[in-house]
């Protein structure tokens, strides 16, 4: 297999302003990330919020959230600071962040778990490409990125320590959401 074809970090790409383009393409998929996690938590944590005995799971997924939505702010303001409009599909991931939220959470607390190693687990890898990818280029926004990156492997770690690979399906429920994912990163460069 040669380098090409395994190579994830995206290869610099000929042409004027082609430096900028990339930058707001990372800045536009990390804001659009942070702010579907957002709704995955808060949607998580309206399902499990005041029903006996889901108080732990609850203040899980608030802790979560108010973490993405640090993030989250983060990626506001370095939108602003940039001049980076963020995504056009972001009414389309609020959607979905908010469906796949509360359709793990109602399929009980080891789904919801799952849902977060999945997301985590895809989030992890992009940063860290990332990170390789801007060490040289802006060293700060990379030592950000290698902090974010550090809070989502702590989310995904939590998730598997709290089962969720024991949730129903767990294999084709990982599946379909790290596609959805990368599908959603792809797009969100572009769009």
């Amino acid at each position: 297999m040669s380098t090409e074809t395994t190579r994830r970090i995206p290869l610099a790409r000929p042409g004027r302003g082609e430096s900028r383009r990339r930058m707001a393409e990372i800045l536009r998929v990390d804001h659009a990330g942070e702010y579907a996690a957002v709704q995955i938590y808060r949607a998580q944590r309206a399902v499990f919020q005041g029903r006996s005995g889901r108080e732990t799971i609850s203040a899980d997924m608030a802790e979560m959230e108010a973490q993405e939505q640090v993030h989250l702010d983060r990626f506001n303001a370095l939108l602003n600071e940039r001049g980076v409009r963020p995504t056009a599909m972001t009414p389309i991931w609020r959607l979905a962040a908010a469906g796949l939220g509360a359709g793990t959470a109602l399929m009980g607390e080891k789904a919801a778990h799952a849902c977060t190693e999945a997301v985590e687990a895809v989030i992890e890898e992009h940063y860290a490409d990332q990170v390789a990818e801007l060490a040289e280029r802006d060293p700060d926004l990379a030592a950000e990125l290698a902090r974010f990156r550090e809070e989502e492997l702590a989310h995904h770690d939590h998730a598997v320590e709290h089962g969720s690979r024991d949730a129903p399906g767990h294999r084709l429920l990982s599946a379909v959401i790290k596609v959805g994912c990368r599908a959603a990163i792809k797009i969100s460069e572009k769009v």
